[in-house]
Order: structure tokens, then sequence, then C-alpha cells
């Protein structure tokens, strides 16, 4: 408990009329100094004796894309059976403090109060504590009361709609690409041999080693194994958004891969993330919530990859990173810069837009099927 400025100022300005009152023996002025000194006194036994108010708080969801819906509540409940509480609470999200507007709680009544948490932040976003601040009478003394502990909500990207990936296009074995719709040459793995399996399928040296059957398991090379690079170096980007608007880019294109049932790739030009994903893209997403642009500069490197995706800004090294794409089987480049009719350049595919939405946009409409 600790009385307010008005509290304090009060007291001082009673306590002072008090004593010129008595000192110059003017009694109207010192009575006016003892009741300012007792509205004070008055005010700290309103906060002391009413009913500690129970309350609770959450914040859902704990995973949210930037800019969707973050909510805390505040579930609050008067036990006192006379009188009125009237509270102010405060919240901090990332260090800095929220007003949340709670009503009057009448003697037993019960709140529920929601109130927003600001998402437009991508990474870790601390939450909490939550400060209730219990007014006494006129406002002149207040009881503070700490509620909860820091959670964490963590801002991933944006996740965009995109439609679908290229075709799936391998390696052949003399070094010439080919497209094929069933059937590949990739070993993925085995499993033992169950009735109604094609016998041309077993692997022989497995079988001949274990005494069991065993049937190869292919990967189909009609789902395209995609890798997505993103530029993460400071000097590729004139601006933080369109740094925002690669990495949402990025996460759209890994998300729509794994709900494909494709398997992804995602790496960043720094090497500070690599990360294969095959279920589910929650690995991809934490990863690129954390990521930050740095001013580590290495080449790209990419060898025998299927399908790449680099994201990158407008200051980014095209020319490298085309000679680079361009060693894969199928290789696109998505510019956050000013937008520009889309280009081929040595085979490689070059979409250009000043914002995620309009590059999605122009993937959906040049590359999915």
């Amino acid at each position: 408990m600790r009385l307010t400025a008005r509290g304090t100022g009060t007291l001082v300005l009673g306590l002072v009329l008090a004593a010129l009152g008595l000192w110059w023996r003017y009694p109207g002025v010192a009575g006016f100094g003892f009741a300012l000194v007792l509205l004070v006194v008055a005010g700290v036994v309103s906060v002391r004796t009413t009913a500690p108010v129970e309350a609770s708080r959450s914040v859902r969801p704990r995973t949210v894309q930037r800019l969707a819906g973050c909510t805390g509540r505040v579930e609050l409940v008067n036990p006192g059976k006379r009188f009125p509480v009237v509270l102010d609470a405060t919240d901090h999200v990332a260090g800095v403090a929220t007003p949340v507007d709670v009503p009057m709680l009448a003697a037993g009544e019960r709140a529920a109060v929601e109130y927003p948490i600001p998402t437009d932040r991508r990474g870790v976003l601390p939450v909490g504590p939550l400060t209730l601040h219990r007014r006494g009478f006129a406002g002149l003394a207040v009881a503070r009361k700490v509620l909860g502990s820091v959670v964490d909500v963590r801002v991933v990207p944006r996740v965009l709609p995109v439609r679908g990936l290229p075709g799936g296009v391998r390696r052949g074995h003399v070094g010439a690409d080919e497209r094929v719709e069933s059937g590949g040459t990739d070993l993925v793995g085995l499993r033992e041999y169950v009735p109604g399996d094609d016998l041309r399928r077993l692997h022989w040296a497995t079988t001949a080693r274990t005494g069991t059957l065993m049937i190869r398991e292919d990967a189909d090379p009609a789902l395209p194994h995609l890798a997505v690079v993103l530029d993460d170096g400071v000097a590729a980007y004139g601006d933080p958004v369109s740094f925002e608007d690669a990495v949402e880019v990025a996460a759209s294109l890994v998300s729509a891969a794994v709900e494909s049932g494709h398997p992804v790739r995602l790496l960043t030009s720094s090497g500070s993330v690599d990360v294969a994903v095959v279920d589910e893209p929650s690995a991809a997403l934490a990863a690129l919530a954390d990521l930050e642009v740095t001013a580590v500069a290495r080449p790209v490197a990419l060898r025998d990859l299927d399908v790449v995706a680099v994201v990158c800004g407008a200051d980014s090294d095209l020319p490298a990173l085309l000679l680079e794409v361009g060693r894969a089987a199928f290789g696109v480049v998505l510019a956050v810069t000013e937008a520009a009719p889309v280009s081929a350049v040595g085979g490689v595919l070059v979409l250009r837009a000043p914002r995620a939405d309009d590059l999605v946009a122009a993937w959906n409409a040049v590359v999915a099927r």
C-alpha cells in the first residue's frame, strides 16, 4: 500500500495548515488541516479494510502468426460483502506498460476482461506481469498487487496462401534432367515384404543379408524436394519491412510444401538456419521467428538440388545467386524489390514484387501448378 500523488499532496497540505493554524491560533485553519489529514487516514483505512480481490490472468494463443489475434484475459472476483472495489490494471508487453480497462466490482461480483496483445513484432514477446492497483477513498491511497508471472508469446511469420509447387524433377543417371510422374530411383527406406507387394521392388542385397524379404521404398519424383534459401544479410535490405516480407515469403513456401507432403529444407545465406522439415513446419517457423539480419557474408552453395527458391532483397548479390540457383534442376529467385515483369536468366525464373503478398501472388500465377 502507498499514498498516491494526490494523497501525498493532501497529507502535506493538511499537516502544514494544521501546524500554521496552531501556530497562529487560527482554529478554522487548524481544523481544515486536521480534516485533510483525516481524509488521508480514511483513504488508507479504506484500502486496508477492503477484501483483497482474487484474480487470474491467461494469454492465448501462446504461438501466433504476426498481426494475428492474441488476447489476454483477466478474471476478477470481489469476495467482500459490503464495499465495491475500484481497480486499475496494467500489463507489460515487451517491457511497455499497457493499460487494461477494468470495471468497478460490486461486493461479491465477478468480472472477466479481455484485452489485445500486439503482435506486430516477430519473435518472442514477453507478456507480464499484470499489476492491479486498488484505489481507496477519494483516490488518496492505492494498494498494488502483482499478478502472475511473465509468459512468452512466440510471434511467427505470417503464412500466405501458396497454391502449389512446380512438378518434380530429378537428376538423371547420366547427368541430364528428367521429369517423371510416377516411380523413382531415390531409395528412401526399406520395409518387410507383405503379400501383394511387387516382387520387382525387392531389395536383394538386404534380403540376402538378413534372410527376410525386404521391399525398397523410393521417393516419388512427382513430389519435388524443395529448398528454400533466405538471404539474411543486412546489406540486402533497405529497411526492416522488406526483410519481414522476405521472411514471410520463405515461411509461406515452407508451409505450403509441408502441407502438400513435399520434403523441404530451409536455409539462410549466413548459415544460421539449416532445418530439414518433413511432417510439420513448426520447427522452421520457430527458426524464422527468431531470425534477424546479420553482417555475416557467406557464399550460398547449392549442389544437386531439385527445386530451389531463393528469397532475397533489392540489394542482394543477384548475379551470384543466379549462378548458384542455376545448378538446381528448377530454380526461382523471389526478390523483395520494385515490381518488374517476370524474367528468366539462364534458366532461372526471377520474380520481383515490393511486398510479400505480391510475391506470393506472382508465384501462384507463374510457378504453381
